[in-house]
């Protein structure tokens, strides 16, 4: 009797437990305020998302608390990272949306961090990125094959974005002819600077960001796809057959730098949490990001401002994050060779 009554009393335990965390979890976001610090300035893809984020995300989280964002530019975005990890509280109150090369800046860069990017908890991804080249119509390349020959002139932002490492990487990996042009802040700079015809075009920009911005200029022509910085390619370039720049690697060696930078595209624009947030809340923010990035409400905002979703979770971030982390040591110095730009 007593031990049947003692598997009762587990079996109560354990099916309390998620009503009981859930409990626990909505008393503490009841009334509380939570900031997702974006690592780029306003205006560009990552502003955007993070904004359209910050409107739908409180409605999953139990107690519903008021979500808010806080724009952190620098060092792509690596001065917003290092705020989440260090600074922010590690109670659930505060998520970052930062560049995937800031995640991955010690696989790239021997410039030290105070904190290991490896220590993040993802949330999840609203989108997987791809990466591409464009420049003007008028630009003195048609083909980024012709780029081996001739020079085309690139914007670039600060250490750290994509749009300064993927060109660098092009450079260095592949020997193009890109002219770096830098002291641009994102890519809405660049996109202006390219309108004046200062510079020809830019390199690393995401092909959801580009639409939702000038989505007019693909369409009228005014700007061409050069080349995709990805593993895969997008469905729309892949029909245009817009070429990957991995396929102009001459060696094993440059391939698997290439496919190291470009697995980086997976993390989209990633949300994370300092290392140390409790797990039932880790757990809560997981699955409100789930719900949240297929509800209709979302998806309709999204497909009216013509910003792409493509999910992933944040257990599945977690996975990538591992396995970039765990490549060989000589592999990532090659890669980190190929950032130096003179």
């Amino acid at each position: 009797m007593l031990a049947w009554i003692a598997r009762l009393t587990l079996f109560t335990l354990a099916a309390m437990a998620p009503a009981c965390a859930q409990t626990s979890v909505e008393q503490f976001y009841r009334g509380k305020t939570l900031t997702i610090v974006v690592g780029s300035a306003p205006g560009g893809g990552y502003d955007l998302y993070g904004r359209l984020v910050q409107r739908h995300l409180g409605r999953f989280i139990p107690g519903a608390p008021t979500v808010v964002v806080q724009n952190m530019p620098g060092a792509g975005s690596n001065r917003a990272a290092g705020y989440v990890a260090i600074q922010a509280p590690r109670d659930g109150t505060t998520i970052g949306t930062v560049m995937a090369s800031a995640i991955m800046w010690p696989l790239m860069s021997d410039q030290p961090l105070q904190h290991d990017p490896s220590k993040f908890i993802m949330v999840g991804s609203a989108n997987r990125s791809v990466y591409f080249c464009l420049v003007r119509s008028d630009a003195p390349v048609k083909t980024f094959a012709e780029t081996f020959d001739r020079e085309v002139i690139i914007g670039t932002s600060g250490e750290g974005a994509t749009l300064r490492e993927m060109p660098v990487m092009l450079v260095n990996v592949l020997g193009v002819k890109l002219r770096l042009v830098g002291g641009y802040t994102g890519s809405r700079d660049i996109i202006m600077a390219m309108e004046r015809n200062e510079v020809q075009g830019m390199c690393g920009m995401d092909w959801s960001s580009m639409v939702s911005q000038r989505r007019d200029w693909i369409d009228s022509g005014f700007v061409r796809p050069l080349v995709q910085e990805d593993l895969n390619g997008h469905p729309e370039m892949n029909g245009k057959k817009v070429p990957l720049a991995i396929d102009f690697a001459k060696t094993t060696a440059d391939r698997q730098v290439m496919e190291i930078m470009y697995s980086g595209n997976m993390f989209g624009r990633p949300y994370l949490l300092p290392p140390g947030v409790p797990q039932d809340r880790v757990d809560a923010l997981r699955k409100a990001f789930s719900a949240m990035v297929v509800d209709e409400q979302f998806l309709a905002e999204a497909t009216k401002a013509q910003m792409e979703i493509s999910p992933m979770t944040g257990t599945e971030l977690q996975e990538v994050v591992d396995k970039l982390y765990a490549m060989p040591a000589s592999v990532i110095e090659k890669l980190k060779r190929s950032m130096i730009h003179n």
